[in-house]
């Protein structure tokens, strides 16, 4: 940070959502003064997007608890000392263990954890100090098949190949818009001139997408497809590009088992068939294959709306797959590995795990640790599950059914949450624990400069001193683990020794450890390589260069091949066989049905985003978007409030009539819906629109990974009846002295 007469000059990097823009901050008096892109970081260039600006809402927001409070008997909430509130969580989880098992707690880990390091180090210690079998977070929700598919392809969930977007001549997108998410699984700030770049240098930008997306506005090409059909059109690419010759593995070939099994595969899903469940002609199918093999570098990417499908899995396992058949895995320009100055890869010795135990109603599997979130409120039901701690996680509007664990929660033993806001899920605690903002705490991204598309390292200083009666999230997780185990091994005294001196002690050692880092001898004065000490010399970042191949070294499967056709992947294909008939049928007999799919906004990654003047300005964005001949066929005009209804609930939302959307489909955001009682965000509950995941079905998910399966689930949309009002959006008022 430097000094200018009166005004401070700091740099950091955001951390909002996945991009790591570098920001210069200017403060003057403790009031954040200026936020605005750094020019000088290596990455970003100087770009930031809306929601960095918001930093200083969140930083000032008299909504955020700044101290512990319980639930009174009235339910209001009254503020307590952090001794009474650790003493109310060790008691209510050691209760609740006590009477109905370990297993009867269960732990939810929102979003926002991945993009705060202290969360990311201390919460499975906290996990393991639980000893519940009861684990989930928002992966489930999210990106299960993208590590499902590199835990067994490569032998690690968090060996993740990412786009070499800035020098690919060919960037094949389905059900991704990173034009407004900045890269999802793909960390590129300022994305659209990244996009623009490809064109400029004689490239292609290609978007599959139910949706004619940002992202497809400014690509050289767009395909519609009927959501849900994805692994019916990745499978006919295969198709061309093994029937036409068009394979070429090249070094990839030494190392990779399976091409054969592919092959085979393959030969049943020819273009002409697959059309008629994509709505993708087979003239569309060979030429966009042809293209893609005859580019000097290509690279095939898909991201939410294939994921969060009823065979996510299977299309994520076939984006690798077509990556290595044409040679562009490991390959500049291609899908990569990075190489990040903290290797996350290595960090987790465990490279994953796959059905070690089940969920207790549906026996949906285990996965790296974690039960697929669909299954909590069921399990709650049920009484497996008596109790539940969340970490900045608000699963009430991020998981599908959210109604239905709303009041499974309102029927819980015991809830504690680890959270600066009361929310619609945190409005159930017993006990809330507030941590520190961003702003408070130092700042590494562990995360996603694994998932950058240039290897990079950034580290950020603390802007604001912290009050000394708050505490950070790593200092809270710490103590909760220390509480909760009852007799502490030699190995954890050891951990808890060098854990309380700070997660920043635990970066050092990880960048000393890694890849540019020199070991032990850079502990000596003498000793050469990166540090904390020599990072924090360079405030606005280092680029440690492009992707380099690393393969097959960084395999970590034990025989250090690529396993292109695992079995569990190859088995789920029947249940493709089984669906084709049905998936062609339904868009032949809609009977006034539409298929709902979801919207990435530039201006919100999660539901507590909402409660920021500055992201929240402008025309309302819970909005269901429909294409005209739809809204013609149902007598309804653009700003309509119309019904939406699924099988397990229904919602009313503000119609937009847009010719972006497919016929058939409509859209509609996520982490809306504030309007609950007892929510205390003034401006989201002032502009609370409707969640989507009312309307979502817990029992849609992908059989073979257990992911929710957002997209192409079946509504239908009328008019809201007649002297019928609109749904109020003013929230209840919540007793509080806090």
């Amino acid at each position: 940070m430097t000094n200018s007469a009166a005004e401070l000059v700091h740099h950091r990097s955001c951390n909002l959502c996945e991009a790591m823009c570098g920001l210069e901050i200017r403060v003057r008096d403790g009031e954040v003064v200026s936020i605005r892109g750094d020019e000088n970081d290596p990455f970003s260039r100087g770009h930031i997007c809306p929601k960095a600006v918001a930093l200083q809402d969140i930083h000032g927001d008299p909504d955020r608890l700044r101290h512990p409070v319980k639930k009174t008997e009235h339910g209001g909430w009254q503020r307590i000392s952090w001794e009474q509130a650790f003493e109310l969580v060790e008691a209510g989880i050691r209760r609740v263990q006590a009477h109905h098992g370990r297993d009867a707690v269960a732990i939810y880990g929102g979003n926002p954890n991945v993009h705060n390091y202290g969360s990311l180090l201390y919460g499975p210690p906290l996990i393991h100090a639980l000893r519940t079998r009861h684990r989930y977070s928002a992966t489930s929700v999210d990106q299960l098949p993208h590590h499902f598919s590199s835990y067994f392809l490569y032998g690690h969930i968090l060996l993740l190949p990412v786009p070499d977007l800035d020098r690919t001549q060919f960037f094949l997108c389905l059900g991704g818009n990173p034009a407004v998410s900045n890269g999802s699984l793909m960390t590129a700030p300022d994305v659209k001139k990244r996009l623009g770049a490809i064109q400029e240098r004689g490239g292609r930008v290609v978007v599959v997408d139910p949706r004619r997306t940002e992202t497809a506005n400014l690509a050289g090409g767009h395909v519609f497809i009927r959501p849900g059909t994805d692994a019916w059109f990745l499978f006919s690419l295969l198709h061309v590009i093994f029937q036409e010759g068009l394979d070429q593995p090249g070094r990839l070939a030494a190392f990779t088992d399976g091409i054969g099994v592919m092959r085979e595969l393959a030969t049943e899903f020819d273009p002409e068939t697959t059309s008629k469940i994509t709505g993708v002609s087979a003239d569309a199918v060979r030429q966009l294959t042809r293209d893609f093999c005859a580019a000097d570098s290509a690279v095939c990417y898909g991201r939410m709306g294939v994921s969060t499908q009823e065979f996510g899995g299977l299309c994520q396992w076939l984006i690798n797959v077509i990556n290595v058949v044409t040679g562009n895995l490991d390959r500049p320009g291609g899908a990569m590995f990075t190489r990040p100055a903290v290797d996350v890869v290595k960090l987790k010795k465990k490279p994953g795990s796959f059905r070690r135990w089940t969920s207790h109603v549906r026996e949906l599997p285990e996965f790296g640790g974690e039960l697929p979130v669909s299954s909590l409120a069921e399990d709650m039901e049920a009484g497996a599950v008596r109790a539940l701690v969340t970490s900045a996680g608000n699963p009430v509007l991020s998981t599908p059914d959210g109604r239905r664990l709303d009041l499974a929660l309102a029927d819980a033993e015991f809830v504690v949450s680890i959270d600066f806001y009361i929310n619609e899920t945190t409005r159930h605690a017993d006990v809330i624990l507030p941590p520190t903002a961003s702003l408070e705490h130092d700042h590494y991204d562990l995360i996603f400069h694994a998932l950058a598309i240039r290897d990079t390292a950034r580290y950020s200083e603390p802007l604001f001193t912290p009050a000394d009666d708050t505490r950070h999230d790593w200092q809270i997780l710490l103590e909760l683990q220390k509480r909760l185990v009852t007799k502490p091994t030699f190995a954890q005294r050891s951990w808890w020794a060098v854990a309380s001196r700070g997660p920043h002690v635990l970066l050092d050692l990880a960048l000393r450890s890694g890849p540019y880092g020199s070991g032990l001898r850079s502990f000596l004065p003498f000793g050469k390589g990166l540090s904390l000490e020599r990072l924090k010399r360079y405030p606005h970042g280092i680029d440690l260069g492009a992707l380099k191949p690393s393969l097959p070294d960084r395999l970590q499967t034990p025989d250090r091949r690529i396993h292109l056709a695992p079995a569990e992947l190859v088995e789920d294909v029947s249940r493709l066989r089984q669906r084709a008939d049905g998936m062609a049928a339904q868009w032949q007999n809609r009977a006034g049905r539409l298929t709902l799919i979801g919207r990435r906004q530039v201006r919100s990654n999660n539901s507590w985003m909402h409660n920021y003047p500055r992201l929240m300005k402008g025309s309302d964005r819970c909005t269901l978007l429909m294409h005209p001949d739809d809204a013609v066929a149902r007598s309804l005009s653009d700003g309509d409030h119309v019904r939406v209804s699924s099988r397990v609930g229904e919602i009313e939302v503000p119609l937009e009539i847009s010719d972006e959307m497919m016929p058939g489909v409509v859209s509609m955001p996520h982490g809306f819906g504030h309007a609950r009682e007892g929510v205390r965000l003034t401006t989201a509950s002032g502009r609370p629109g409707a969640s989507v995941n009312d309307l979502n079905d817990s029992r849609r998910i992908d059989d073979l990974t257990g992911n929710a399966a957002f997209s192409g689930l079946s509504v239908t949309v009328v008019a809201r009846p007649k002297g019928r009002p609109a749904a109020k959006s003013a929230a209840a008022s919540v007793e509080a002295s806090a």
